[in-house]
Formats: C-alpha cells, structure tokens, sequence
C-alpha cells in the first residue's frame, strides 16, 4: 500500500471555483479577494484580514508593522518550521530563542517572561538570552524586545494569557505565527486573534489550502491598511497608477487562490472534523505502546486544529531507524522538527550548538510526522500503526 505523507481535500466545487475565475480573465486584487478576506475575518472573529501570497510574507509583514529593525529583539521558539525566525531576519532583527514546554511543544511562558524581565531590566542575566555569538556586546546594546512571537505548533495553541500579561505590562506587540492552527481554541477563544496580529497559512498540506497563500488578521485600522499597502508594491489605495508611497513587495494573493480558499473556507468545519477522526484513528492504535507517545492536548485547548499527527519515539528506540523500516513498507515519514537553532545557517550566523535548547533538542531527536490528511481511510491508518508497531519491535 502506498500512502502519501499528505493531500489536499478538494472538491468539483472548489476546482469550478477556480475555473470560474479563469473565465472572467480578472486575476489580481479583484472579487475574490475581498469575498476570501471578509468571510475569513468573520471566521476567526478579526476586525480585518488581509490576503497574501503565503504565511511567510504575512509574518514578514507583520514584522514590519510591529516596527522591528536592525538590531530589535524578537523573543520566540526555536521549535518550529523556520519561517518564524527568518521572517526576524528579513527585517534584521535579532531571534531570542526560549526553550518549549516538554508537553506540547509550545514556547514556555515562565521562560518568556524571565527573557523579557531580564532584557528589559537589563541586568547582567540579559546577556546569556541572546545567540551565543552576541553575547559580548556592551550591555548598552541590549533594547527591550519590541514583540514576541510564539507559535502553536501543530495546531495547538500556546499558554497566550501568560504571554499576554508580561506584553501588556512592558507594551509589547505579539506576533502569533497561527499558520498550523485555524480553527484552534484557547480557552474558547480562536488562534490568531491571541495576539495583536495573527498569521495563517494554507499550503496544500494544511487544514485548509489555496495551494500558495496566507492570510493576516489584525484589529489596528492603521495595519490593515499598512498591509494592503505593503503586500502591492508600497501603493495605497490613494495613489495614482504606479506611484508609491513606501518601500513594498509583491505579497498579492491571487483571484484564483482566493477563489479556492474561499471554498476550502465554506468547508472548514468538515476539514477540521475529517482531520480530527483521523487522529482518533491514530490515538485508538498508538495510546498505550511503551515506545510512543500520542500526542499531548493541553487543557487550556479548548479546540484542537489537527494539522500534523506527530508522536514520539521513546529511546532506546531509534526515531530514525523507525523512519527507514516504514519507508521500506511504502510509508513515508518525517522528523518534526529539526530545532532551528541546530539549522545551517543559525549554527554560522549566531554559533549555536548542541545543548543549547535542551527540550527542543530532546523533541527534535524523537518526534515523528506519520502520514495524514482528512483523505485519509480507516484502512490507511490501521497499515501505517501495524508498520510502526512491527518496526519498534524489530
């Protein structure tokens, strides 16, 4: 049986969704767009969402609009996929990594607040949060960190009211990266409007996809309008043809990628609900195996938005010896994640190393992705937990 690691759900209604568009032969910034951004904000509960081109460009932007730049602090996970940090880069600002909560994965809130006491007191502890290959700058240096950004990895949302309370006593912007969770709940309330920008994501292996594309949500009129600007070249709805106001990118999403997350849209709840049998699926076979552990739902979640199914190898068996043994069986798999810290790049830019990140590092060497998607058959999920449980036991 071959099974693929992940697929979109589509249907003929979300491809003559598309092909309508096609016929109308207007492609860019036009119907779609503002349909997908209306119905979007009115399903997370924003005041405004703006449409771009993926949740990459969205975090660079809301970077930008949290005033980030060269030399700026940025307080987030290393437990993540790497957009969260880079988007910091683009700006020149500067990731401080805090390690997560062993449980879920998520940014640890008392280790949040202890960085932003710390940077913003600037005591002589302040040093030791930033990359190893900073640490000797003159104190003088260090500024309070002008945004956090955590993240809800894999679809479960971070302890936000924590987080909230130490932003709102230094004034803090939060960045929340909610391109794994929509249609997540803390505490009753959506993913994405935790923060004072929120960021979603809708590659094709998503909850919900518009194959290429990411949506922001704010409640500022100043940002709302910031982003529409930003994302279409630095013009505002004022200016006359190709004059502009401010340094911009091409971000737009497209009519034809509007048009189908519009349709994903009207589905999500059954997108949401599909994807939440298959993890029971997965949690029926796997709960109870001495070497995995399921995964770990919070009690501050009040709704989980399955994104990835990723357990946990639990040494001495080998996370990567399982991985070849399933791959011999057709079944791909996946670590998840490699702590961005240890990544290329972070290890020349800012010398990390090995132990840095003691908790991120322990789930980066154990966790696993198994196959999933809401296409995904009873019978397809039964193959893939008797390949796991045969090679843990080889």
């Amino acid at each position: 049986m071959q099974i693929p690691m992940s697929s979109p759900d589509l249907t003929d209604a979300d491809i003559a969704a598309v092909n309508e568009v096609l016929q109308t032969r207007y492609l860019s910034l036009g119907p779609q767009i503002e349909a997908f951004e209306e119905a979007f904000a009115a399903t997370v509960g924003a005041r405004y969402a703006v449409g771009v081109n993926s949740g990459t460009s969205g975090l660079h932007l809301a970077v930008i609009a949290a005033g980030i730049e060269e030399g700026d602090l940025v307080i987030t996970t290393p437990f993540s996929f790497i957009a969260s940090a880079n988007c910091i880069l683009f700006e020149r600002g500067i990731p401080i990594f805090v390690d997560v909560d062993p449980a879920t994965g998520n940014i640890d809130p008392a280790l949040v607040a202890e960085a932003v006491e710390d940077l913003v007191a600037n005591q002589s502890s302040a040093s030791h949060w930033l990359p190893p290959s900073l640490r000797d700058r003159p104190s003088s240096l260090l500024r309070p960190p002008p945004s956090i950004l955590p993240v809800p990895v894999f679809g479960q949302p971070a302890d936000m009211d924590p987080i909230r309370k130490v932003a709102d006593r230094h004034n803090l912007v939060i960045i929340e990266d909610s391109c794994e969770a929509i249609g997540a709940e803390y505490k009753g309330r959506k993913a994405g409007t935790l923060g004072d920008v929120g960021v979603f994501a809708f590659y094709p292996n998503k909850q919900m996809t518009t194959g290429e594309g990411g949506m922001i949500v704010t409640g500022r009129d100043e940002w709302d309008a910031l982003f529409r600007s930003l994302r279409n070249q630095g013009r505002d709805i004022f200016d006359a043809w190709l004059n502009h106001t401010r340094l911009g990118y091409n971000y737009r999403m497209d009519e034809m990628s509007a048009a189908l997350g519009l349709a994903q849209l009207q589905r999500l709840e059954e997108l949401l609900a599909k994807r939440a049998r298959v993890a029971q699926w997965y949690n029926e076979r796997l709960s109870g195996h001495e070497l995995i552990e399921t995964p770990h739902i919070a009690a501050t979640t009040t709704r989980m938005s399955w994104f990835v199914y990723v357990v946990r190898i639990v040494p001495p068996a080998d996370r990567d010896g399982v991985m070849g043994l399933l791959s011999e069986r057709g079944i791909p798999s996946r670590p998840y994640f490699t702590p961005i810290h240890l990544q290329p790049f972070y290890r020349r830019s800012f010398g990390y190393r090995e132990g840095d990140f003691p908790v991120t590092e322990r789930l980066g060497a154990t966790s696993l992705s198994l196959p999933f998607s809401s296409v995904m058959t009873e019978e397809q999920v039964e193959y893939v937990c008797e390949a796991l449980r045969a090679a843990l036991s080889y």
